[in-house]
């Protein structure tokens, strides 16, 4: 997703902007799928495209609550809620003043201007990456749906807390088991989204392959295991120094804001995944590996 894009995909969340939309009908807007524009507009703007248009709908309403004779019950209505009640809270939320008291001079209140995207140039810093090919692989995986709203919500910690779980269920060792010592890595696979899908899955599993032990694969698959196939494809790769999931994070906010705005490659729609090596170099927490592709000039 470039620049020219993200910019595009406000301009058409102002221009629409009483109208019912959601990031689904953005990201259609700039040709996207839902989960991919989500993830990159978080991302580069810090906030999702909902938080976004429910900030400008509250600010837009806050000053049409002040100049104009607009009730608040037609001002919920207007902006989308589905009553007066969970209007005012929204707006109370969000002012730290009641929408009846916005109606009134002094009140104190929010002003949120349209985001315009800017790509700033800061010098210096530096973003190791190697490109690697993967032909067709297979991975035996325990899987997850989650909600596409999670993607860079700092709060939500749905992920983790499912590592948590399978590691206190002991799916994790059960598949490690089905490896060899020396390449027991775990991957946390992540998928392609469907723009027609509200949600995206998320795995932990191990690579299937010659070295992995077919009767223990076919155990598992009958205690409710996946096999999750990736197609071939180009990867960017980046390794994520840290104690935690934040260097992670601080990953895919340079792959949006860096990476792909300098070299030329965009994200495609296959799965990337992260590798956790059972003996990976001092400091690492993962390696990041996004599929991508040279944009078209």
């Amino acid at each position: 997703m470039s620049i020219q894009q993200i910019q595009q995909a406000i301009t058409y969340m102002e221009e629409h902007i009483y109208e019912e939309i959601s990031y689904l009908d953005v990201a259609r807007s700039v040709h996207m799928s839902g989960y991919n524009f989500h993830r990159t507009f978080s991302f580069v703007a810090g906030m999702t495209a909902n938080e976004y248009l429910r900030s400008r709908r509250l600010t837009l309403a806050a000053q049409e609550l002040q100049t104009t004779s607009l009730s608040v019950t037609d001002a919920a209505y207007k902006y989308g809620y589905e009553s007066p009640e969970s209007f005012s809270k929204a707006f109370s939320r969000f002012h730290g003043s009641t929408p009846k008291q916005a109606k009134k001079q002094g009140a104190k209140l929010h002003l949120f201007n349209p985001l315009v995207i800017k790509l700033i140039v800061e010098g210096g810093s530096i973003m190791d990456y190697r490109m690697e090919h993967r032909d067709r692989q297979q991975f035996i995986a325990v899987v997850k749906a989650f909600p596409n709203e999670i993607i860079n919500d700092e709060h939500d910690h749905s992920i983790p807390d499912f590592w948590t779980a399978c590691t206190e269920k002991n799916l994790l060792e059960q598949l490690k088991a089905l490896r060899p010592d020396g390449k027991k890595d775990l991957y946390g696979l992540c998928s392609p989204a469907r723009s027609s899908e509200p949600h995206f899955r998320y795995g932990i599993g191990v690579v299937r392959d010659d070295d992995t032990d077919a009767a223990g694969c076919t155990a598992l698959l009958a205690e409710g295991f996946t096999v999750w196939e990736t197609e071939p494809a180009d990867y960017a790769v980046f390794k994520c120094f840290g104690e935690d999931g934040d260097c992670l994070g601080e990953t895919w906010s340079k792959f949006f804001k860096e990476f792909v705005p300098q070299t030329g490659y965009t994200q495609t729609d296959d799965t990337d995944y992260e590798i956790y090596f059972e003996c990976g170099e001092k400091g690492l927490f993962c390696e990041l590996w996004v599929p991508v592709r040279k944009k078209e000039s």
